[in-house]
């Protein structure tokens, strides 16, 4: 599958906003808001598409890919790249991630050379972290919000400035 990053429009973001994920993932459902709508489109989030033009996912890049709760315990001190991301429900737990992440992380690198990424996930999201381990990232800190536990990784730009 041949993936193109774009930016963020109107039509793509509201689908985003209305993925619907199985359980336990549906700890990641967004609901479709003003708000929600206007974060998504406010440059710091990019599409995901294939070459038939299917919404396969997005990212963003910096403070909008923080757990808020994180700052109370420090988690964000080092000065790294944040990414954070989803993909279509449709397309997890298929071995998609791979070439998914490697995609984000290529665009930062050339954006942010030399730049260590960083990226948060709920703890009980073993399969992301598996997947995240073998893209070379390492546990660096964890904390808990109201709504889970969280493990910070970080992975060590490949590329200097």
């Amino acid at each position: 599958m041949q993936l193109f990053i774009e930016s963020m429009d109107k039509e793509k973001a509201s689908a985003i906003l209305n993925w619907r994920y199985e359980a336990p993932y549906d700890f990641y459902n967004n609901e479709l808001t003003d708000e929600a709508l206007q974060e998504l489109l406010d440059g710091s989030y990019n599409a995901i598409v294939d070459d038939k033009q299917q919404l396969i996912g997005f990212f963003c890049v910096g403070k909008g890919a923080q757990v808020p709760a994180g700052n109370r315990f420090d988690a964000y001190t080092a000065s790294c790249v944040d990414m954070g991301f989803g993909m279509n429900p449709h397309l997890t737990g298929q071995g998609n991630g791979f070439d998914f992440c490697s995609l984000i992380m290529q665009f930062i690198e050339q954006n942010y050379a030399g730049t260590p990424i960083r990226l948060t996930v709920a703890k009980f999201n073993q399969r992301a972290i598996h997947l995240y381990e073998k893209l070379g990232f390492v546990a660096q800190a964890e904390f808990s919000s109201e709504l889970a536990e969280f493990i910070v990784m970080t992975r060590k730009s490949l590329h200097t400035a």
